[in-house]
């Protein structure tokens, strides 16, 4: 009984998201077609915007008949912006770290000896490249 009960709540919830993903796939589906429309004429906004910058002259009158003229499309191409360059989110913040004191120390301890021992290893480095330069050239 308890594992037909659970079945069944299973394959309901199986559904719900099958129809959910229906509705959004449906959703995502006429996006693409107002892209795909959008993008012609974004193209030839794009052309005429480039023509009405060059010419300096009454820039006002110009803004004005291009927010009359496009007012209808503004939702479509406020779409496009979002599907097709997602906004940049800063990176998540870093976790802190609940350590004892005794364990910050011992870390900080082998931190500063692993920085000692890459610097000395840098030092060696350099004071062999200096003398393989020194004895090539004389």
């Amino acid at each position: 009984m308890k594992k037909q009960k659970n079945l069944n709540k299973r394959i309901q919830r199986l559904k719900a998201r099958l129809e959910k993903g229906a509705h959004k796939l449906a959703k995502l589906t006429l996006k693409l077609g107002a892209v795909a429309t959008g993008a012609a004429t974004r193209k030839d906004k794009s052309k005429a915007s480039a023509k009405a910058k060059k010419p300096a002259k009454a820039p006002g009158k110009k803004k004005k008949q291009g927010s009359t003229a496009t007012s209808s499309p503004k939702p479509a191409a406020t779409a496009q912006k979002s599907t097709a360059a997602p906004k940049k989110t800063a990176p998540p913040a870093k976790k802190k770290l609940n350590l004892t004191p005794e364990r910050r120390a011992q870390l900080a301890a082998a931190m500063k000896a692993r920085w000692a021992a890459k610097r000395a290893a840098d030092k060696k480095n350099n004071s062999n490249d200096q003398n393989a330069s020194s004895a090539g050239g004389s």
